[in-house]
């Protein structure tokens, strides 16, 4: 959830500030902190023509849940640059990144994409495609190369 003006401001930039929540639902001891966390977001985007380019940035405190567990302070950081063709291709390029303060390391997969608008009868659909490398990974997380399929059903106004 954003907090926004409605419009750009004078220089066309698009700005949110608001808060960035933790849950615990993992259903696997590696998949969760068993933490329940809060902290600030915010993002920053520019659109000019057929380019997008922007940060989404939130810090995330972890303040209750398992004792066992570690606490969380973890920084989210999401640089991403996007172009458009007028048949609404989609390619992307970002960092989905993340520093654990406590345990001094980055995760930093980059990714590139590609995505499609396309209408499925009345409704319209993107489809895409990415792959990912992560530059940087943490002692227990993944690396190497990894690959995403999505399929997004859109309602516009």
């Amino acid at each position: 959830m954003f907090f926004s003006p409605k419009a750009p401001t004078a220089g066309g930039l698009i700005w949110g500030v608001g808060p960035v929540l933790l849950l615990p639902t993992g259903s696997n001891d590696l998949l969760t902190s068993d933490k329940w966390g809060a902290g600030p977001t915010g993002v920053v985007i520019r659109q000019q023509g057929p380019w997008t380019v922007g940060m989404l940035a939130n810090q995330i405190w972890s303040f209750a849940g398992n004792s066992s567990r570690a606490n969380v302070s973890a920084t989210f950081l999401q640089p991403f640059l996007t172009y458009t063709t007028p048949t609404a291709t989609t390619f992307s390029l970002n960092t989905e990144s993340t520093y654990d303060w406590n345990s001094q390391q980055w995760s930093v997969p980059i990714n590139s994409g590609v995505s499609q608008v396309l209408r499925i009868g009345d409704q319209l659909v993107q489809v895409g495609a990415l792959a990912r490398y992560w530059a940087a990974d943490t002692d227990r997380g993944p690396h190497g190369w990894g690959f995403r399929l999505n399929f997004t059903l859109l309602f516009p106004r």
